[in-house]
């Protein structure tokens, strides 16, 4: 699965952990519980691409790339997974995720690669991980269900000199049909900041998780 990115994907990745790269027309959307999400507009979809920097005071880097990684435990926590597997597809290694949308709008699905690397980097230890759709996956569609066909995400994690964790995170998906606006607002001002706290109380319940396991 590795050879789906390149070295250089990772590196643009960590490097906004550094110096976000906002010019060419990202523009601050919200700043919300020590969150900022930038957007940048789509002319080709109508829709945007987002960043997202923010601190995650209570858990470690390398803690949040194992939660994030961990598919099973993701099922417990995040209440929008209807399905969320890793299996293969006529010889590829794929992740198949479902995600409840609210009625009367139809629930989508996501068939994508990913990849994980720790990186030492002049001694920093920065933890990234990428994702992106797979359309060439030999996964058959589900009837009621929208396949989103276009996704990518890339997060990159390192320790913020405290007990807690540095996070960027970049991702834009066209989730298809008619979605209203509010709803794809409410996605980027609450559900972003929201996942992260999610995530937050994740990472400190894991340890009871994985020895009930």
């Amino acid at each position: 699965m590795s050879l789906q990115f390149t070295d250089e994907d990772f590196q643009t990745a960590w490097r906004e952990l550094d110096e976000p790269q906002l010019e060419g027309g990202w523009e601050l959307f919200t700043e919300t519980m020590g969150v900022k999400i930038y957007r940048l507009y789509d002319k080709e979809t109508g829709l945007y691409e987002y960043k997202v920097f923010g601190v995650l005071t209570t858990c470690t880097a390398e803690l949040c790339a194992d939660v994030y990684m961990d598919l099973a435990y993701r099922k417990h926590w995040d209440g929008y997974v209807k399905e969320l597997y890793e299996k293969e597809f006529d010889g590829q290694t794929a992740i198949y995720w479902e995600v409840k949308y609210p009625f009367p709008l139809s629930n989508r699905d996501y068939v994508y690669v990913r990849d994980r690397r720790d990186l030492d980097v002049d001694g920093r230890k920065i933890w990234v991980i990428l994702a992106r759709s797979s359309s060439q996956t030999a996964c058959a569609e589900k009837s009621g269900v929208l396949r989103v066909k276009d996704y990518k995400q890339s997060v990159a994690l390192e320790s913020d000199g405290a007990c807690g964790t540095k996070v960027f995170m970049n991702y834009f998906d066209n989730p298809g049909g008619m979605i209203p606006t509010w709803l794809v607002n409410w996605a980027a001002k609450s559900g972003v900041p929201g996942f992260l706290t999610d995530m937050q109380k994740a990472c400190s319940n894991y340890s009871n998780y994985c020895q009930k396991k």
